[in-house]
């Protein structure tokens, strides 16, 4: 194989998860056992529209240890971007500045770090490039606590949130037992379309602490079942726990949340508040007392209780889109391979961008119980390898430490 050495750019879209930065500090680790191919990494303030701002942070300057660092640092450390990059044969406007930098740095690889929007874009300037006859070699790397990307097993990020959710369920539902008549609680847990989630807060029935209902976008919601579910539990429990999935919607399709309308750059509704407007039918319906917690951010930032195996994972994908690149692949995903259960194992393979981007995996049916309402053990035992293992948090006076790459 012929040597192209150039440079490499990298960047976060979308929304953070507590292992994107792991995954950048895979990249990197791997970016520069690779110096034969790759002369210098740089990164991308706010993914694409970093590029085409020419804002950019430069590894060779960074501490080693805000390096070390990214595998313990929540959110996008970077920051991230929702930006919709048009067609190119509609409008080559953003193309051709993208074009200028990447000849002004002298970039051969590219990797973009993100959920189903980041890979269409990712894909978008794939298809330019090659048009243009540009040599650059484009990977997609994986991540989204939604676990909605298709042709993976799972994504980066899904474990940990799912670790979180499931413990901070079991908490809620301790907490609950301090009181002989008790509050219906209900907990709104993120998930537009896909469920999955929300189906892992069943983890905590494992531990006989968790949610009594499960509500997941995957089965129309309908509100009279969901009173007369909670209405038989209550009545037999004097308290009931339930987690719902922000993104429910009746027969219609139309969201039980309060939505304010509001769109992201990709069309999507801004969601939330569901929890809430349910509690407030339970206690003016059913004139049961009922509180509402919406776990919003949390789930997704909560580095303390990362899952060691995402962690381990999130790198690796890093490595990997790394690998794939310098060995002339392009506009491609790396993707994960469930390759055995007993022993849990994962392979790393690659699949094509423009058939991960925009798609939505969703939870498959035989997971979701008869009733709707609640999950089987065959999800169960898809999530649980996901979450196990700790990544003992850095701390230093009692505080974690997180990386400041400037």
């Amino acid at each position: 194989m012929a040597k192209l050495k150039g440079n490499l750019l990298y960047g976060q879209s979308g929304g953070p998860t507590s292992v994107i930065n792991a995954s950048a500090f895979g990249v990197i680790d791997e970016a520069r056992n690779q110096s034969e191919f790759i002369e210098e990494i740089i990164i991308m303030r706010h993914g694409i529209q970093g590029a085409l701002n020419e804002d950019f942070i430069f590894v060779n300057q960074q501490n080693e240890e805000d390096i070390q660092l990214l595998k313990h640092t929540p959110g996008s450390a970077f920051g991230s971007v929702r930006y919709k990059l048009p067609d190119f044969r509609e409008d080559d406007t953003n193309y051709l500045r993208l074009l200028y930098i990447f000849k002004k740095y002298n970039i051969r690889y590219f990797l973009y770090n993100g959920g189903n929007d980041s890979m269409d874009t990712c894909s978008k300037i794939a298809d330019y490039f090659d048009h243009i006859n540009y040599e650059c070699y484009i990977i997609g790397v994986p991540k989204t606590i939604d676990n909605d990307l298709p042709f993976t097993d799972h994504t980066p990020g899904f474990g940990s949130a799912a670790k979180f959710i499931a413990n901070t369920m079991m908490e809620i539902s301790y907490d609950m037992l301090a009181y002989p008549n008790g509050k219906v609680t209900i907990v709104e847990i993120m998930g537009r379309h896909a469920g999955w989630l929300t189906a892992s807060s069943a983890i905590a029935n494992l531990s006989g602490f968790g949610p009594d209902l499960i509500y997941l976008p995957e089965i129309p919601f309908s509100i009279e079942k969901f009173k007369k579910e909670v209405s038989e539990i209550y009545r037999k429990k004097k308290q009931c726990l339930i987690a719902v999935s922000e993104g429910l919607a009746n027969e219609e399709g139309i969201f039980i949340s309060s939505s304010s309308g509001l769109k992201d750059a990709f069309g999507h509704f801004q969601l939330g508040g569901v929890a809430s407007k349910l509690a407030t039918t339970v206690s003016a319906d059913l004139g049961i007392p009922s509180r509402s917690v919406e776990f919003g951010s949390t789930q997704r930032a909560a580095s303390h209780i990362q899952s060691l195996t995402d962690v381990e994972e999130a790198i690796e994908v890093g490595r990997q889109a790394v690998i794939a690149a310098i060995e002339k692949h392009t506009n491609l995903m790396v993707v994960m391979h469930r390759a055995s259960e007993g022993p849990y194992a994962i392979t790393y393979k690659l699949h094509a961008l423009n058939q991960c981007a925009n798609t939505e995996k969703k939870v498959l049916k035989s997971m979701i119980n008869a009733k709707g309402n609640g999950i089987t053990k065959e999800f169960i035992d898809y999530v649980l390898p996901l979450i196990q293992g700790e990544n003992t948090p850095v701390f230093k006076n009692g505080i974690q430490q997180f990386s400041k790459m400037k």
